[in-house]
């Protein structure tokens, strides 16, 4: 009995036993919530977040992956700091050395956010992307996303410094200031960069459209840039412009172009019965509606021209693409001259008679 009595004497004594300015008992307590931090840690690890992640594999939907990944990489470390600044607290520290470990545990976590909200932004675009197959947004995302990056870090960087007393409104002047500043000076820059935030939200164009400006620059969107667009021309030059130039203009895109309407006129010769006049709106409409990919509109005796009888026809062309346009008016035209030429109707030209009178 006194041999049981004196053990517990012994252990007592050593767990009082002082190290730096700490029991032995106080070492122990906080390597305890450490160890039991990482045990709890681990199970869920290998129970919760496994079945978690095994069901998120399953469901159709992307934002409970999302989740688990966020856990992951964002709230597993932010435990494991958590633990480990719970167990630092319970010990007496020196004011330098807890001023250290609280500004290491701030900026571990400022780091933690960042990253989270980094990866949950990026995270969020891809889902985007793969429902919205606009290449031009996509491309505009790219590069804007390093200076979103850098805002979010800016955010944090002053978030962090503001927490840890640091008076932040003198270098936020600052920087206002200094941002006035480079506004003015690079006006001409600043109104192409909204430009090209104008060219994302409301989608003017996407690459490989085909567009015309101002009536007489065309061709090709190659590249949006932060500045300009590059456009190849028809003749195969690189027309490169400022994206203010491009919103401040009217834009044709042939590339959204679902009906094509057409209208051409036809002048036949005064020589032409009466007869013929009245057959030849049949004619066109025959022939065109004997074509496919076309819907007749009109076809009329239009006018008495200076040399000619004038018919204007209106059809349409149900395709966008230009070849395929060029290709039925060319079929229409020689049909045209065809049925002209069996019933004898002459196509007329510019022409001037001139009437001489005898005198005497």
């Amino acid at each position: 009995m006194k041999m049981n009595a004196v053990m517990p004497a012994q252990a007592e004594k050593i767990l009082q036993y002082h190290f730096l300015q700490n029991r032995l008992q106080d070492y122990l307590v906080s390597l305890a919530i450490i160890l039991a931090g990482a045990i709890f840690v681990k199970v869920f690890k290998r129970i919760v977040l496994y079945r978690l992640k095994a069901w998120a594999e399953k469901t159709e939907t992307r934002i409970d992956d999302l989740v688990v990944a966020g856990i992951k990489k964002a709230a597993l470390p932010i435990v494991y700091l958590g633990i480990f600044y719970l167990a630092a607290t319970r010990l007496a520290i020196s004011s330098p050395v807890r001023k250290v470990i609280d500004i290491a545990a701030a900026a571990l976590l400022a780091l933690f956010v960042i990253r989270f909200s980094i990866a949950a932004l990026k995270h969020s675009a891809d889902l985007y992307w793969r429902r919205d197959e606009d290449s031009v947004k996509r491309q505009i995302f790219g590069k804007l996303f390093p200076i979103i990056q850098v805002i979010i870090w800016s955010i944090g960087v002053i978030f962090l410094l503001d927490n840890l007393g640091f008076r932040i409104s003198t270098l936020v002047a600052g920087l206002g200031l200094s941002g006035v500043a480079v506004a003015l000076a690079s006006q001409a820059v600043l109104k192409d960069v909204f430009s090209y935030f104008v060219i994302l939200f409301d989608r003017p164009f996407e690459l490989n459209d085909f567009i015309v400006m101002g009536g007489d620059l065309m061709g090709t969107i190659e590249h949006v840039g932060i500045k300009t667009t590059r456009i190849r021309s028809l003749t195969g030059e690189l027309l490169v412009l400022a994206n203010s130039d491009l919103t401040s203009s009217r834009i044709r895109n042939y590339k959204t172009l679902r009906d094509r309407r057409i209208q051409f006129s036809i002048g036949v010769t005064y020589d032409t019965s009466v007869r013929d006049l009245k057959e030849i709106p049949g004619i066109i409409e025959s022939i065109i509606k004997g074509i496919g990919d076309t819907v007749f509109e009109r076809a009329h005796f239009f006018s008495f021209g200076a040399s000619s009888l004038t018919f204007q026809v209106v059809y349409h062309v149900l395709s966008g693409e230009y070849n395929k346009y060029m290709d039925i008016q060319q079929e229409i035209n020689l049909a045209i001259a065809e049925e002209f030429e069996k019933r004898g109707i002459e196509m007329a030209f510019p022409t001037q008679t001139v009437y001489l009178k005898k005198e005497g």
